[in-house]
């Protein structure tokens, strides 16, 4: 019997080792050398099936970096700059030369954001809406990688359907999903998304900018 309790604890030791190791810390050499001081954010691309998705994110990313230390440019002034020189199109943009950016805003480096999904889905006895996304943080004076994240939220955290009858809780489900798809119950949640993906402090995040008052504690 203590052989068996050994070898459990062993196996426990060797699986939260292994759970350990594949959360490595981020190498942040590059975006401290860069030191990026303003970003501009670029429109995202949207590879879920709605069409909020853009600008939904766009609206509501600019309050999580800006606190996290950086100046941000206006989200609403770059998108039509980049409207009155023929680009509506959020993989287009993406596109343009990081030197073309760096000549056009000025800024230090640009956001690039991926909604991988977005939108309400129906499942048996629920309906979520979710969103995620990620981001890549680029040096427009390089070229240079200085950060990526990911992040999601669903508005169905901490949430469960036990209790009530089979009936009642289809119907529950129902009423939420027209309600979730009629309100876009995604756009809180891609708030919330926004926050957890641009939020400095956590590990892996991004660094704290030379705004904050906490930066260089990273």
């Amino acid at each position: 019997m203590h052989n068996i309790f050994k070898l459990s604890a062993t196996l426990l030791i060797l699986l939260l080792a292994g759970c350990a190791s594949n959360q490595a810390n981020y190498d942040y050499t590059a975006f401290k050398q860069s030191r990026p001081r303003s970003v501009v954010i670029l429109p995202p691309i949207n590879e879920s099936p709605d069409v909020k998705a853009t600008y939904s994110m766009l609206s509501q990313m600019t309050y999580p970096l800006a606190e996290s230390g950086y100046y941000v440019f206006p989200v609403a002034l770059v998108d039509e700059t980049f409207k009155q020189n023929g680009l509506n199109v959020a993989n287009d943009i993406q596109n343009v030369p990081f030197k073309k950016l760096r000549e056009i805003f000025g800024a230090d480096a640009a956001l690039y954001v991926t909604v991988k999904q977005y939108g309400t889905t129906y499942v048996i006895l629920n309906s979520v809406a979710v969103v995620s996304a990620t981001a890549k943080l680029v040096d427009l004076k390089t070229g240079n990688t200085l950060w990526e994240g990911t992040a999601s939220a669903s508005n169905n955290e901490g949430n469960n359907n036990s209790g009530g009858s089979l009936v009642g809780m289809l119907v529950t489900a129902a009423v939420k999903q027209i309600l979730n798809t009629v309100t876009d119950a995604a756009y809180p949640v891609a708030g919330i998304a926004s926050n957890r993906l641009l939020s400095a402090g956590s590990p892996n995040s991004i660094l704290f900018g030379p705004y904050s008052e906490k930066s260089g504690t990273d």
